[in-house]
This record gives C-alpha cells, structure tokens and sequence, in this order.
C-alpha cells in the first residue's frame, strides 16, 4: 500500500511546550504547517503536579498548562496529529523529508523540538525493577506507594518537586544524595528541609536495589567514607538528569558530546531550514519558559526563512 505523500511549508516534530509555541505562532502566521507527537501533547510538563514558576499562574498543575497551551494551539487552526511515530528522516538544506507509517511528509522547513526522556538510573536491577520499584514519574506512579517509604535520587528541582509530591501518598520519603548540597532554587530547598516526612541523606548515592517480586531496599554508599548499607523501602524514584531524543535525526544534526541539538541564537542547526527548540537543544537552563521561548524563535526564524525561499522562486 503506497504512503499518502504531503507537502507542507513547516514540519514540527514533539508536542511539548516547545513544539505547541512553534505551533501557536505558526498557525497566526498562515504557514501549512504539522506537528507531529507520538504520545500526549505537553511532555514532561504533564509530570509536573503543581508549577509555580509560569508566567501568568501563581499555581498550575503541569496537565492544565499542557491542555491550555495545546488548546490554544487548536484553536488558532494548528494541525496536530497525536501518537503518530516517525520511521524515518532525510534532511538536508535542499531537501527534508519525514516519514511515519501512513504518511511522507516533505516540508520546507522543520522544527525539531521532540524533549528528553529521564535518564534511567545506573544500577544493575534497573530493568529487573523497572515499573515495580523503579520508576521516574512520581504524578505517574506515586499512588500506588500508599504509606509506604520511598526513595528519592537526585539533587535538581525534579527531585525536590517529587520528593514535595510523594509526602502527599508515601509515610516517608527518602532523598538520596551523592553530594552534600542540592542544585535546585532556594525556596524548594526550603521546603524540602522543612517537610517533617522528608529525610535528606547527603553524601550517600544509590548502589543497587533488591527485593522478591518487587523492590523492598535499597543498596547505598557513602561517597565519603565508602561505608555501604542497606536501607528498607518500597520505591525509587530517580531523577538525575535528562537524555535528549535525538536519535532519529544525529545522522544529519550536529550535536553536544551529550547528544543534544547544537543551534545559533535563532534555533538554526547545522542545516538551512531546521531549527531545534526546548529540552532537546544545548542550552544552559531547561524550564518551561526557556522551551516557550525557544519555540517562539524557532517558528519566527522558520517563517522568516520561509518567505525568503518563496522570494527566491519569484
């Protein structure tokens, strides 16, 4: 069965807070465009169960700012194709093209805006244990540890914002730490210290965890002393940074030692009419508002490059 062929002016691949900005901005300017997500629109955002730091909202859970952004993009004519899987990529500046499994899509330009994924802890029982102790969404996963004691790995505003979440359902949660310090804002760490269900373990980092059917310790050591014990509880939740969806496009997109998308101030990477956007590109911070903005440049600079190549064709 042959592959219905289209031809668009704007491709968007990820339907996180990046990609829906793009869309947004892409749909008020009158570009044919597409976005392209192969799961729930909104990304890790949605993980989120309360944001306090989005413009606009003293306080918002991570599902309502993802339902609003993707509303609106809708609303202004967005073309949204919702768990559609891409196959295949070919880019170069003369030629793009994306593939799914119904459809060839052959953009003009495209904005590469797909996130990162947790990256998974780095134990030996880590897929023994995946979905059964270990886990990396608390919003996901935090209910079903009732009472129970859980871990924490991490020392970012993730791990601080899940630790905060998991006292809601957990008798107590543990917060494993390598260093002696925590790397998040001020105020969360505030909150964090003063949570009575919160235990901090600095200088300690997570060895390994055992259990029968599911997790039941945890395996840790003291990254000081060497000293190594065991700890009972019923989860692991980690959160120790992220790794960069890439894999589709880093034969033909230059990219960080780390895997993520190497751009110039208007989002452009190595080829002429690709942009990258959000957590996916090499930047300093990642946060919902540095994803909404590299979403703006990116459909901005996408457009300006748009109507360039049509001048070009007069």
């Amino acid at each position: 069965m042959d592959k219905e062929v289209k031809e668009l002016d704007l491709l968007i691949v990820g339907g996180g807070p990046a990609g829906l900005t793009a869309a947004i901005y892409a749909s008020r300017a009158k570009i044919n465009m597409v976005l392209l997500e192969n799961q729930l629109l909104g990304g890790q955002v949605r993980n989120s169960y309360t944001i306090e730091n989005y413009p606009g909202f003293k306080e918002i859970s991570g599902g309502e700012l993802a339902d609003i952004i993707s509303d609106q993009a809708k609303a202004l004519g967005a073309t949204i194709q919702n768990f559609s899987n891409i196959t295949s990529v070919k880019l170069s500046d003369n030629e793009k093209i994306i593939e799914t499994k119904k459809v060839i899509y052959k953009p003009k330009a495209v904005i590469i805006a797909s996130g990162a994924t947790p990256k998974k802890l780095p134990i030996t029982n880590e897929e023994k244990y995946s979905s059964r102790g270990i886990h990396y969404c608390a919003v996901c996963d935090g209910a079903m540890y009732e009472g129970s004691i859980v871990g924490v790995v991490g020392g970012g505003n993730s791990a601080l914002e899940e630790a905060i979440f998991l006292t809601k359902f957990a008798s107590k949660v543990i917060m494993i730490r390598r260093y002696d310090y925590f790397k998040g804002e001020k105020a969360m760490i505030d909150e964090v210290m003063d949570n009575p269900k919160i235990e901090i373990m600095y200088n300690w980092d997570l060895v390994n965890v055992e259990g029968e059917d599911f997790v039941n310790k945890a395996i840790i050591k003291n990254t000081k002393t060497e000293e190594q014990k065991e700890i009972e509880l019923s989860a692991v939740f980690g959160y120790i940074g992220t790794e960069p969806k890439t894999e589709l496009f880093k034969e033909y997109i230059s990219l960080s030692p780390q895997g993520y998308i190497i751009t110039d101030e208007s989002m452009q990477t190595n080829i002429k009419g690709v942009y990258g956007a959000g957590d996916i590109r090499e930047k300093l911070f990642r946060q919902i508002t540095t994803a909404v903005s590299d979403g703006t440049i990116a459909a901005l600079a996408a457009e300006k490059y748009l109507t360039e190549k049509n001048k070009d064709k007069l």
